[in-house]
């Protein structure tokens, strides 16, 4: 059976995720603060030529937490000491209007020390979160870490998640219409791409949609459900792939994920019929009991998307922190004796983890077609 010829449907849903998903461009401190770590490998790497540098000790927090967190370049690699960097453009909107620059400006710099100067005003970024460079003095140090509004601009900077975010948009758009021309010139079995995708968006269909919503109504939801599955997979195997223009953490990020659980919520809430909202407002108990059970029913409708929110992020952010820890334990012991049994786990972790990228992605479709079909179902009262 050959999926839609025409994907505008799934076209218009990846667009919506992605405008909706832009919001967490803006880093806070909240996320996991991610370390000068490309300056100080250059910084001791200067010192180590020149004769008078220390051997500074390996810190395995740090290059976790570089990988795991958001930024607003990439490090693609070091050469005779000096770090190759792809720089991306920051936009901010100041007390002036707006400033768009490069990230070069910071000259590698995350710890609130070197000042960009644009158009007459002043920037220092202080794990990846840019501050007016006046007020960021005027913090105290506790301060630095918490959220400050007042002294910072609002920031809509292509970061590396958003950067990542964008290409998984644009690699989901060539797939799907290299498949709809396959289809137009070939009426027969598809082959090549759209032999390969077919059975995916047949699995989404008849294993996750209608069995969950109903055959009569999962038309109505194929589109987001196709969405989310191919956009969550794709994205989490981007990250999974560890050099330029790859290696974003966007489905361990927990914004990107609270994005489309908030989604699926308002999808589900708009799509509740007579019979959810009664379930919720006049549950089949005692009424006696309804003051106790609204509270319960209105936290559950909260509850639901929340977890789908955590699981994601939670599952992904764990695969790639227990990969860099066995890379760390090399540095850590600081033998090459190790490497083998290191090597060994992070290459079985990885393959693992490519396992994981398709089943959090099944996952998060999964309930969210349960949601939508509790949603929408029609209950029978005898």
């Amino acid at each position: 059976m050959a999926i839609s010829k025409k994907p505008i449907n799934f076209i218009v849903a990846t667009f919506t995720a992605f405008v909706s998903s832009i919001a967490f461009a803006n880093p806070t401190t909240d996320s996991v603060a991610v370390k000068n770590e490309v300056a100080e490998v250059a910084h001791e790497s200067h010192n180590a030529a020149v004769g008078h540098g220390a051997e500074k000790e390996f810190n395995a927090t740090d290059l976790i937490n570089s990988h795991i967190g958001d930024s607003h370049e990439f490090h693609v690699a070091d050469w005779n000491g000096h770090p190759i960097t792809f720089y991306l453009p920051v936009i901010l909107w100041t007390d002036n209007g707006l400033a768009v620059f490069s990230s070069e400006k910071f000259h590698h710099d995350n710890t609130g020390h070197h000042v960009a100067s644009v158009d007459g005003q002043n920037f220092v970024r202080y794990n990846e979160v840019i501050y007016y460079a006046d007020k960021f003095e005027q913090l105290k140090e506790e301060d630095k870490n918490a959220f400050n509004f007042d002294a910072r601009p609002l920031n809509f900077s292509i970061t590396k998640n958003v950067f990542s975010m964008l290409m998984s948009v644009i690699i989901l758009f060539l797939l799907f219409t290299a498949v709809a021309r396959s289809y137009k010139k070939n009426d027969k079995a598809p082959k090549g791409l759209a032999g390969f995708l077919e059975p995916l968006v047949l699995f989404v269909r008849d294993g996750i949609a209608i069995p969950n919503i109903g055959e009569h109504k999962y038309a109505k939801y194929m589109p987001y459900l196709l969405t989310i599955f191919f956009f969550i997979w794709i994205n989490n195997l981007i990250g999974l792939i560890p050099f330029f223009p790859f290696s974003s953490n966007l489905t361990g990020n927990i914004y990107f994920t609270f994005v489309l659980a908030f989604i699926t919520f308002v999808i589900t809430t708009l799509s509740g019929n007579k019979a959810y909202w009664g379930h919720i407002f006049a549950p089949p108990v005692p009424k006696a009991l309804y003051p106790i059970m609204w509270p319960v029913e209105i936290i559950g409708m909260f509850t639901k998307p929340f977890a789908l929110m955590i699981r994601l992020f939670a599952n992904i952010t764990a695969g790639h922190i227990i990969i860099l820890s066995l890379i760390s334990l090399i540095y850590i012991f600081k033998t090459v004796a190790i490497a083998p049994v290191s090597g060994a786990f992070v290459l079985f972790m990885s393959v693992l983890e490519m396992l994981v990228a398709a089943l959090q992605a099944y996952v998060f479709t999964l309930l969210s077609a349960l949601f939508i079909g509790q949603a929408v179902e029609e209950h029978d009262h005898h």
